[in-house]
């Protein structure tokens, strides 16, 4: 064999080399694609925290950040029977998924008693043989189909439109959650202010100045597995006459209340752009705001008594006046004046209304340097446009306590203070919290324990009797 031939089979070792390069780079190649389809992530389930379940619907929530969710199936087992709640696949796989699960007319004949759920669910993945990654959880439960009792103690006769009402009931050690309902919004009840009766609530709640005459309120009670007993609250709705008044915008005006915006470009354009931008767009963002702050609630009095207005001030403008602004002579905005304008002198002390606690202190867009006391039971006083400041949030304040000192700080155009009313983030009419009367007819009589028929006994009783001139014959 020459040398030749012995040197031929090496020559043939690059190209094998090139095509086993390329087989690996192929198959290398093929990994990355396929690799995210061969993850190994279970999908997640999240069940609620209810250990109950009942005619109300309760949220499932199945998430795969993988490959996307291929089915879910939700069962119910109680009585020794698997009843599904819910079977789904998907063609095309999902990030997540929510399910309301709840007892329906279908499940006829399921009784109270326990019971177990059960969630499972699979993902497109092509791990585990192409069947993908499962996932499943079970949960021990409780099925409650029957709401919690109401017993309605006393209740007002009449209630003023934007006003408050004031009433007492008793709930079933099941429930959750009680309080009334009114135009979409809800008002809390407490337990344990009312005298010698720790099981007795108190909710206090108001026919909002916004909402429709004919809204009917509902006092209401719901427990752990979301089962709602409802009561229809009867009262006389008493007709308070608010004011419309129109308000003329100046270039002037609007050059000094421009500052108010903190975004510079926003403060850019026609003294009626800017104007609508602080009226529309910063007076929704605060008083979003306040309904936040003043939305909460702490669970006990911390007040006595009446409220009292502002030491010998005069009020300028009223709650709930619809104010229409105008610039050269035309309508460009409305909005409603949710609180009283009081003046005096210039920075003219300013006293609490009544004892609470600090929960804002500081600048609050249009409505300037204020102050908001909470005075308990979702009831808040709101203290605007000050010119100084002088308490700090969370620092307990006494009644007549000075706060600060009246200014014309945020869209004022002179010194005065905006003095404010909220419960549970709704404002109400002030007046009601200055009038001893109305206090000690609607409010303390309730704290003190009494029933609606002994409370309308005694003011019965106590009512000016008339008197009858017998005409002569």
């Amino acid at each position: 064999m020459s040398n030749l031939d012995s040197q031929r089979p090496g020559r043939k070792l690059p190209g094998i080399a090139v095509l086993l390069v390329i087989v690996l780079a192929a198959v290398a190649g093929g990994g990355y694609v396929l690799a995210p389809r061969f993850e190994r992530e279970a999908p997640r389930i999240a069940l609620p925290d209810s250990e109950a379940l009942g005619l109300a619907p309760v949220e499932i929530t199945v998430t795969d950040g993988g490959a996307g969710l291929k089915s879910l199936s939700a069962t119910l087992s109680a009585g020794g029977t698997d009843h599904v709640l819910v079977s789904e696949q998907y063609a095309q796989p999902v990030s997540e998924k929510k399910i309301a699960v709840a007892l329906s007319a279908r499940l006829a004949g399921i009784k109270e008693g326990p019971a177990v759920l059960r969630v499972s669910a699979r993902d497109g993945s092509l791990w585990n043989f192409f069947r993908g990654n499962e996932a499943a959880i079970q949960k021990n439960i409780a099925i409650d189909v029957t709401p919690p009792t109401i017993e309605l103690i006393a209740d007002d006769r009449y209630v003023n439109f934007g006003g408050a009402g004031v009433l007492v009931y008793r709930s079933s050690p099941d429930t959750a959650a009680s309080g009334v309902r009114i135009a979409g919004r809800f008002f809390p009840g407490f337990r344990g202010p009312i005298k010698d009766h720790p099981d007795r609530f108190i909710a206090l709640f108001a026919h909002p100045y916004n909402a429709p005459p004919e809204a009917r309120a509902a006092l209401i009670a719901t427990d752990k597995a979301g089962n709602t007993r409802e009561v229809p609250l009867t009262y006389e709705l008493k007709n308070v006459r608010y004011k419309k008044s129109t308000i003329q915008i100046s270039d002037g005006f609007v050059e000094r209340i421009a500052p108010l915006l903190s975004d510079v470009a926003a403060r850019q354009g026609t003294p009626k752009e800017v104007f609508l931008r602080i009226n529309k767009g910063l007076r929704k963002e605060n008083e979003d705001r306040i309904a936040t702050i003043t939305g909460k609630s702490t669970p006990s009095i911390l007040w006595k008594g009446a409220f009292t207005q502002l030491g010998n001030s005069k009020v300028e403008a009223n709650f709930a006046d619809e104010r229409t602004y105008t610039y050269d002579g035309a309508p460009i905005d409305t909005a409603y004046h949710l609180g009283f304008d009081l003046s005096v002198t210039r920075r003219y002390p300013v006293e609490a209304a009544n004892s609470g606690a600090v929960a804002f202190a500081g600048d609050l867009g249009i409505y300037g340097n204020t102050v908001i006391l909470d005075h308990g039971l979702g009831l808040y006083t709101l203290y605007g446009h000050l010119s100084s400041i002088d308490v700090k949030a969370g620092e307990t304040i006494a009644h007549r306590q000075v706060l600060g000192r009246t200014g014309e700080t945020g869209l004022a155009a002179g010194d005065h203070l905006h003095y404010g009313v909220y419960l549970h983030g709704v404002a109400v009419l002030p007046l009601e919290w200055w009038d001893a009367k109305w206090i000690a007819d609607n409010l303390e009589p309730k704290l003190e324990g009494k029933t609606g028929e002994t409370i309308a006994e005694s003011q019965q009783a106590s009512a000016p009797r008339k008197t009858v001139r017998k005409r002569r014959r």
